[in-house]
Parts: C-alpha cells; structure tokens; sequence
C-alpha cells in the first residue's frame, strides 16, 4: 500500500507514517514546517520523503491521510481531493492496526505518553511489541503480536480503536471544543474502555474514573485502599522515587523509579498492572523500570552551569502544577521560573484559574501569546495570555526579543512548557546562556 501523510511532522503523524513504513508500506508526506522538529527523526532514519510543496506528483492508489491540525481548505488537502486521491481519517487508520495486534490502548487526560513508553519499555526487552506513542516514536514488525497504541480522546478519536486492555490514567475536563462537559467526557472513556476484549486497567484514586458504569473486568490500581494494586510506603529524593507494591493485598515487592513526582508513581502502577497480566515477572519489572528513560519532552533536562532547563509537554493545568512540583522535588535549592506557551483560545478560556494556580507554584512566571493552530483567534474575541497573566503578580510576556531580561539568572531551573512548538524560544535562550 501506498500512504501519503499531510502535516508528517505532527507528533501523532509522524508516529503513524513510521508504524505504516515498518509495515512494508510506501510512505511519504507533506509538511508546512521546514525547519527541523524532534518528531522528524524517525523519519530521517528511515529516509521517508517529506515534501514541502505542492510540486511533486503522487500515485493515484496512494491512499491519503492528515493531521488534525490541517483545515479541510488547506492548500495541500485541497489538490489531493482534486486529484480523486482516497482519504483516511487518521484514528480510523490506527482503528484498522488495533485489530490486527493485541492491543494496548493507553487513555487518560494526562500521563497517556509516559504510560505508554513505560509499558514499551518492559514489554520491547522481554516479549517484543509494535508501539505508537505521541511523542514522535512508533515501531512494528509484523511478527509482534502486542501493540502499545496511546489513545488520545480528542474529537473521541479513541473510539476508533479495538482494545485487548483498555488503560484509563485519569479523566479531567479537556478538550471543551469538542465535549459537551466533563460529565460528556466521562460517558465517552466509558464507551472507550468497555470496548476492552479482554480487560480494564484504570486508577481507583480518580473520582471521575469511578463514575463509569464498567461492563468489563476492572483492575483498580492507586495510592488508596480499595484498589488492587497499592503504592504504599512512597517516598521521594533528588535521585527519584521509591515504594511498595501490593496486589490484592500481598507485598508484590518493591520499585525503585529514576523519576519524579507522584504522577509517575501512578503512571508506574498502570504499567506493572498491564506487565503483570502479560506474565512479566516482578525482578524483571524492577531491573528494567530502573534503566526507563522518558518520552520526549516529557521532563527533558539540559544543564548548563548552575541553570538546569527542562523542556516539557505540559499545557494543561494539572500537567503544569506536577511538572513545577517535580522540578522543586528534583532541584528544592534552586529558583523556580516557568514559561509557558498557552495552546488554544478554549483551554485559556474555560481554565483561566486553573492555570493561575498551577503556574504560582513557580517564583518567576513568564508566558508567550497563545498558539492556537486548530482555532480561529476572531471566534475568541478578547482571549489572550493576558487573561493569566493579569492575576499573576509576577507574571510577563516574554518572546525571542525579550528573553533576553532571564540572562542574568543564576542557580536556577527554568522550565519550559507547552505541546506547541516552544522550540524556537529555547533555541534562542540555550544560544544566549551558551
């Protein structure tokens, strides 16, 4: 088969076109951005072409696929239309690759791609499995019978997807521009996870996963009592974390993690939970969770002198307050400044609060203007950064002119945060700290 991948360099695409090029298929794509992105290199390394214009033919049984992020009227998907080229949704093409594997499918509003790479990492260095993680990594061979697929809910783009285990990390109001609510979004990962062929895992502690009226067999996993499988005895280091485990009230034993955060603990829990029903034993579990390196952009660290910059994925409230929270665990003695590039007009309007509250937890706040690619600024009159900033005693515009007032900073931890690009303001601040 032949694909064709509008928007390639989309984490999301970029992960399926490496999937689909393992596969045997003939690849190629399509992208509006030419400077380089980390979600390209696997594609790099499997040399796909990615083309920039609209210049170079393509086969008439080449079947087309395209990001999200891409309009109906955008120049690129209006010739492939005029062309009579065959177009596939995205979620209804990993739809088809969940029911050739047994498949993994990773859900929650946060913690979905740590998830997914933690269960990936295990699972590759013991039974071999195919994986797609939202951070620009995808695998498979065709002899793999596992397939770890991370499912995310937007536009219920996870409905698509036939489970063997069907993972819920947790569930908060998101996405407000295509859900009707936080009570709608519960309805839709209930429909998610009953889809399940074999089982559910998902995290007891969260009240809203409790909510869900679940058809299939449940293993509840959390901090709290009631859940089958406990983390007791937490504690935590500048080295990472520690803790027990226990299922169905038997020490299973215990877990040493290289990373921080009480989020990750909970991540680590799903994973065990989905090892242990795939017969991974507990030392083998433990060797390899103490060599886990994490996604991309998930926690990553640059130190230079005594500033240590993390660049993160974080652009919802929760995923802010527990990336801070684990940048003063990891560096308790340094100063804390935060710069967040805010993605979407919806996400600033209906959780102003929120990301007031969650960005206090640092001691310097700055922010760039919001980066909405999938919405228009003229449906969102008067939305801005400065809707957050505005409460935020602290808080300042920052862009590539102005980076310049954080040269003087000293022994600090500067945390870089968004899921759009924020790439080239780190660029400009790592050249001027070099």
């Amino acid at each position: 088969m032949k694909y064709y991948c509008i928007g390639i360099k989309g984490a999301g695409m970029s992960t399926l076109a490496q999937i689909l090029f393992d596969l045997g298929n003939d690849v190629s794509g399509y992208d509006d951005v030419k400077e380089y992105k980390f979600t390209q290199d696997g594609l790099d390394q499997r040399n796909i072409p990615i083309y920039y214009d609209q210049n170079h033919p393509i086969d008439k049984d080449t079947i087309v696929t395209y990001s999200a992020a891409f309009s109906p009227d955008h120049k690129e998907i209006k010739r492939v239309k005029e062309l009579g080229l065959t177009i596939q949704s995205y979620h209804d093409i990993l739809g088809d690759l969940s029911r050739k594997f047994q498949t993994i499918c990773v859900a929650g509003t946060h913690g979905k791609t740590t998830t997914s790479s933690l269960i990936t990492h295990i699972l590759n260095h013991t039974k071999g499995c195919n994986y797609f993680i939202g951070d620009g990594s995808g695998f498979a061979k065709k002899e793999n019978q596992l397939f770890v697929l991370e499912s995310c809910e937007y536009q219920k783009h996870f409905l698509a997807y036939t489970p063997t285990y069907a993972v819920i990390t947790n569930i908060e109001l998101e996405h407000t521009e295509c859900y009707n609510g936080l009570d709608d979004i519960i309805y839709h990962f209930g429909l998610f996870a009953n889809k399940a062929t074999q089982q559910i895992v998902a995290c007891g502690d969260d009240q809203n996963i409790r909510k869900i009226a679940f058809t299939k067999e449940v293993l509840f996993y959390g901090l709290n009592e009631g859940n089958d499988l406990v983390a007791k005895n937490v504690s935590f280091s500048d080295k990472g974390s520690s803790f027990d485990v226990f299922l169905y009230g038997s020490l299973f034993g215990h877990f040493d993690l290289p990373l921080y955060g009480m989020h990750m603990v909970l991540d680590t829990l799903a994973c065990i939970a989905i090892c242990h029903l795939e017969g991974i034993d507990y030392e083998t579990m433990h060797q390899l969770l103490l060599t886990f390196v994490n996604a991309k952009r998930r926690f990553k660290e640059t130190k230079v002198g005594d500033i240590i910059v993390i660049d993160d994925y974080a652009h919802h409230p929760t995923e802010i307050k527990v990336t801070l929270n684990a940048a003063r665990q990891k560096y308790p003695d340094k100063k804390l400044i935060a710069i967040f590039k805010p993605n979407t007009y919806s996400r600033t309007v209906e959780m102003t609060d929120d990301f007031v509250e969650a960005l206090k937890i640092a001691d310097q706040i700055y922010m760039t203007e919001i980066d909405a690619n999938r919405e228009k600024a003229s449906d969102y009159p008067g939305v801005s950064s400065h809707m957050i900033l505005d409460k935020i005693p602290n808080g300042k515009i920052i862009d590539e002119e102005s980076i310049a007032q954080l040269k003087e900073e000293k022994n600090a931890v500067v945390c870089f945060m968004s899921c759009a690009s924020i790439a080239h303001l780190l660029d400009a601040y790592m050249k001027m700290i070099a």
